[in-house]
C-alpha cells in the first residue's frame, strides 16, 4: 500500500478501485506481487498473537479474508487478472464512498485498538450457502447459535428446516 494512498483527499487520477477476490489463502502473495509491480493496493490487516514451534509471535492476518483492494489503471488490470492469486476481478460503482470507507477503516486500525471483522449477517438477512454440502441453497438467518454459527432456515417445497453451518459457507444472496 502507498503510504500517502490516505492522506488528504481521493487521489483524483484515471485509475479506479477494483475489489479482488482472491483465490484461498491469497491475499498477502497478490499483496507482495502488487507491491512488486508498484500498484496502489490496500490490504488491511489486524494483528493475532499465533503459537508457532513453542513461540508467540504476532502474525497480521487479512481483516476480510479472501478480499483485497486495488486502484487499477487499464493496463495493470490485465496483469493483475493474469495473477494466479486473482479469482475475479469487480469493479467498484461509488469510487468515493469505497475511498470513503477504506480510509475509516484505515484509521481506526491506526488508532490502535483491536478491531474485528463484522460480516454483518444479523437475523433476517437474505444469505445463499457458498460452499459445502448445501453449497446453492438459498435461506435467511434465523438467529445466532454462538460464536461463528448461525441458524439458517432454508425453504424446501413451501417448508423449512433448520440447520447450524459455519459462517464462513455463507454469503448475502444477491
Amino acid at each position: 500500500m502507498p503510504d500517502d494512498l490516505f492522506v488528504g483527499s481521493r487521489p483524483q487520477d484515471a485509475r479506479s478501485w477494483w475489489l479482488a477476490l482472491t483465490r484461498p489463502r491469497q491475499e498477502k502473495a497478490l499483496a507482495r506481487d502488487l507491491c512488486a509491480s508498484e500498484m496502489s493496493f490496500y490490504l488491511p490487516c489486524t494483528p493475532s498473537r499465533i503459537r508457532v514451534r513453542s513461540r508467540v509471535v504476532t502474525a497480521q492476518i487479512p481483516l476480510f479474508s479472501g478480499y483485497l483492494f486495488v486502484r487499477l489503471g487499464e493496463s495493470e488490470r490485465l496483469r493483475v487478472l493474469q495473477s494466479r492469486c486473482v479469482a475475479r476481478l469487480t469493479p467498484v460503482k461509488d469510487q468515493e464512498r469505497l475511498w470513503s470507507d477504506l480510509r475509516n477503516v484505515y484509521r481506526l486500525l491506526d488508532f490502535g485498538q483491536p478491531i474485528l471483522p463484522h460480516d454483518g449477517l444479523a437475523a433476517g438477512t437474505p444469505i445463499v450457502v457458498r460452499t459445502g454440502p448445501l453449497a446453492g441453497m438459498n435461506g435467511t438467518i434465523v438467529r445466532s447459535a454462538g460464536g461463528n454459527k448461525f441458524v439458517v432456515h432454508i425453504d424446501l417445497i413451501q417448508r423449512g428446516v433448520a440447520v447450524v453451518v459455519d459462517a464462513e459457507t455463507l454469503g448475502r444472496l444477491g
